[in-house]
């Protein structure tokens, strides 16, 4: 008797199943949330684009983490994960990414005669939503409305495209937490990291995340971090003006600190040399702010250290040279992914002066493809080339 209840309970759990997966395909298909197989790459240089237009504007960076839906097995038995687990890689198909110029213009309808509430930037990401006659609906940021669906890119083309765009980072959850040779904790110690820094992720293992670090690669234990996937989002018109405005305050005050503190120390940063270097700055700002910090190359790098003769580390280093002009800036290298405003483009839009963010690292980006920062204990303050590592940032103080 007991057999044939616990049988006919089976059997019920399995027809409820069944029954939801029904009703659930239903109501998705009711709803006309079928992904499109992909999307069509067009710019505006096909001259074919109204929707996709020129902007200077900087983007605006939210981090969201897609992780794997967690399914419970039923009964104890074993549930095949490629049959019940929506893996991150099934996440990204759901993701409408931009592949244009500039931006794609949000509007509140399917239509070109919608009015344009946000900006889709190039290689940003929103949520599938929907689909109206060539016009996807997707929500990205604060932003919910509709996209030109030539302009980007979704289903199964958006998986390999988002692990491009996007950045797999590990965020130290707390304390200071050790990053070792090896994924063993009895390995050598390579360095220290403070809660709150952001390491571009290598690799993912069981207990042990492989990171990008100044030294090359290390481990770090994978209960001390947070995984997240950045990617960068779209902006309402109200987020773009308050942004402009705020970035073009903060430029002015900045250009007006360095001035006085340059005529308060009689400093005009002169052409400098260095051990096999030699600069010559364009007269900007920027470049003032190489000419002096190429000083101090050749000298000690310390961790925690903060003076430019006697040593300091990376994000000393940054900090000390920017107080020479006037400008007050983080202590901590994983606060630097924020100051000032990004440069759109990266590496390839960098000017004399930029900030350069690493994985757990910071540099001040010369031109020409050179950087001058505090490396390592062994390297010291040196100059080497910028994209000897993948930024994660670059940032426009001035």
């Amino acid at each position: 008797m007991k057999k044939q209840f616990m049988k006919t309970a089976s059997g019920l759990l399995l027809a409820a199943v069944a029954f939801s997966s029904f009703n659930m395909s239903a109501e998705a298909s009711g709803l006309n949330k079928v992904l499109p197989s992909g999307g069509i790459n067009l710019t505006i240089s096909n001259g074919k684009s109204l929707e996709s237009m020129k902007t200077d504007g900087d983007k605006v960076e939210i981090e969201e983490t897609i992780d794997p839906l967690d399914l419970k097995s039923i009964d104890g038995a074993r549930v095949a994960e490629s049959d019940k687990v929506i893996s991150e890689e099934e996440g990204f198909k759901n993701l409408v990414i931009a592949q244009v110029d500039q931006y794609v213009n949000i509007r509140d309808k399917a239509s070109i005669e919608g009015n344009v509430v946000g900006k889709l930037y190039d290689d940003s990401v929103g949520e599938f939503l929907g689909e109206e006659d060539g016009w996807y609906l997707i929500k990205s940021g604060t932003v919910t409305g509709y996209v030109k669906g030539e302009y980007c890119v979704t289903g199964t083309d958006a998986v390999d495209l988002a692990k491009k765009v996007g950045k797999r980072l590990a965020i130290v959850k707390e304390g200071i937490v050790k990053v070792h040779s090896e994924p063993d904790a009895n390995s050598e110690e390579v360095c220290l990291f403070p809660e709150g820094e952001q390491l571009l992720v290598l690799d993912e293992e069981d207990d042990f995340i492989k990171i990008d670090i100044e030294e090359g690669a290390g481990y770090i234990a994978a209960d001390c971090v947070d995984l997240t996937t950045k990617f960068v989002r779209a902006e309402s018109i109200e987020e773009e003006r308050k942004r402009v405005l705020r970035e073009q305050a903060e430029r002015q005050a900045a250009r007006q600190a360095a001035a006085a503190a340059m005529a308060a120390n009689g400093n005009t940063a002169p052409a400098y040399t260095a051990p096999s270097v030699s600069y010559t700055g364009d007269g900007s700002l920027g470049s003032d702010v190489i000419a002096f910090a190429l000083q101090f190359v050749g000298n000690p790098y310390v961790h925690g250290g903060n003076s430019l003769t006697e040593g300091t580390d990376c994000s000393g280093f940054t900090m000390l040279v920017y107080a020479n002009f006037g400008i007050s800036l983080p202590r901590a290298s994983s606060a630097y992914s924020t100051v000032g405003s990004e440069v759109e483009g990266g590496l390839a839009n960098a000017q004399p002066g930029d900030i350069v963010v690493y994985s757990g690292h910071v540099a001040l980006y010369m031109g020409n493809n050179q950087i001058v920062h505090a490396s390592t204990p062994k390297g010291g303050i040196k100059v080497g080339p910028a994209d000897y590592r993948q930024p994660i940032t670059v940032r426009r103080v001035f």
